[in-house]
């Protein structure tokens, strides 16, 4: 009897172990000329080569549109991540103090209102307008439509854009700046 309850907890030990293995994904790369669905997106980092990253244009906590054609002709890393999060939230003033630098790139990030457990915009903005990060653009995403044009599957996600306009990485989880720079060196 001691020994079947030993095995049966070392198949169940395995079982989750292989399970909890299987969600983090392995690399692929891709080349469509569509940004993948939720669903396609099984890797850890995916290379897009050739991809045009969507042309969102969003509200920002003032209430102004903000547009990646605005920054057209710089490079872009835009981060998805949520107030409920508390990896997106220990990040936060790291990538204050990115986007407050004199880099090459433009930092932009977007959170999703009334998506995926995210507060109403009115209550995301009464709350981040409490919060120490003066250099942060961020955008509403409301209910989450261009998350899935851009294929977010966990908070926090990163996407790297270069100059062109061309989507080349996507990486869900904490990038630290370190990871982002090195990244974002690396393409047009």
């Amino acid at each position: 009897m001691k020994m079947a309850r030993k095995w049966m907890v070392s198949v169940i030990v395995f079982a989750g172990t292989l399970l909890i293995l299987s969600a983090c994904g392995s690399k692929q790369t891709g080349s469509s000329s569509t940004p993948a669905s939720t669903s396609d997106m099984s890797s850890s980092t995916m290379m897009n080569k050739g991809e045009t990253a969507p042309e969102f244009s969003l509200r920002d906590l003032k209430g102004n549109t903000v547009g990646l054609s605005d920054v057209q002709g710089k490079k872009v890393y835009v981060k998805y991540w949520a107030s409920w999060c508390s990896i997106c939230l220990a990040g936060l003033e790291d990538l204050n103090n990115l986007a407050g630098q004199d880099n090459d790139f433009q930092v932009i990030t977007i959170v999703t209102p009334d998506y995926k457990g995210e507060k109403s915009s009115q209550a995301f903005t009464k709350w981040f307008e409490q919060q120490p990060y003066d250099n942060i653009t961020v955008l509403l995403d409301e209910k989450g439509v261009w998350a899935k044009k851009f294929g977010v599957r966990a908070y926090p996600s990163s996407f790297y854009i270069g100059s062109d306009g061309i989507l080349t990485k996507s990486q869900p989880g904490h990038a630290s700046n370190e990871q982002i720079m090195e990244s974002l060196q690396e393409i047009l």
